[in-house]
């Protein structure tokens, strides 16, 4: 009687769990692309940001992550034109093969940054610099395409900032590696973190919890846009 009992609370746990796991939308992020001045970027900087995206949403446990090796693989046979690399058909065929209902785009748009050493360990541009302000802003264009029709779902501009002795966000599953090893403790570094964090945020609220909690990113998206014509200010 007992096994019975057990069985039957084991068959209750299982039918739970995939019935929750069926709910949470099926997501893949692409590498990230970039067209700023960054000088960070480089070769394989697009698939560790994506990658590094894809660990902080599985983290957040709100989506279905497809796993980084499979996607890759699609990719190698894919010319995607994102951010137009997804578009129409080619959209439609790329989700059917990874399984993703919606894959994620990302574009640094933009990159700046004040950045100076208090010990001579960085150097910018090949430049070293000394003194204590530390300052960078990052700008990721980001969009959302449904994988079955092509529609760009969801599409916002998210922004990050580092200063003074740095930010308090920070990743919830991994860190920096590979070719961004050199700027964990950069002000840059920092940034990177933050944007990535914010845009996990950002897809949890807008995708799965929705109601309230877009209250504070509508009214970052208007602020954004109201600096836009102040421009930056690193100083």
């Amino acid at each position: 009687m007992k096994f019975a009992n057990t069985l039957g609370l084991l068959l209750v746990a299982v039918l739970f769990s995939n019935t929750a796991l069926a709910d949470k939308p099926t997501m893949a992020v692409l590498d990230f692309r970039n067209q700023s001045s960054a000088y960070w970027w480089g070769s394989n900087v697009g698939r560790e940001l994506g990658g590094m995206l894809t660990n902080e949403l599985a983290s957040g446990k709100k989506f279905r992550m497809i796993e980084r090796e499979k996607l890759a693989s699609v990719l190698g046979e894919q010319d995607l034109a994102a951010s137009g690399r997804v578009s129409g058909s080619k959209a439609a065929k790329m989700g059917k093969m990874v399984g993703a209902q919606y894959l994620v785009t990302a574009t640094v748009s933009a990159f700046e940054s004040n950045v100076n050493s208090t010990g001579g360990g960085i150097s910018y541009k090949g430049v070293s610099l000394g003194g204590k302000r530390k300052k960078a802003y990052i700008a990721v264009d980001l969009r959302v395409v449904d994988s079955t029709t092509g529609e760009i779902v969801d599409t916002r501009t998210v922004e990050a900032r580092s200063g003074g002795m740095g930010m308090s966000i920070g990743l919830r599953r991994n860190g920096f590696g590979g070719a961004l090893a050199n700027e964990k403790k950069t002000p840059a570094g920092k940034a990177i973190r933050a944007v990535v964090a914010e845009i996990s945020g950002y897809l949890e609220c807008s995708m799965v919890t929705k109601g309230r909690c877009l209250d504070k990113y509508e009214e970052k998206e208007r602020k954004r846009r109201e600096s836009l014509s102040d421009g930056i200010d690193l100083d």
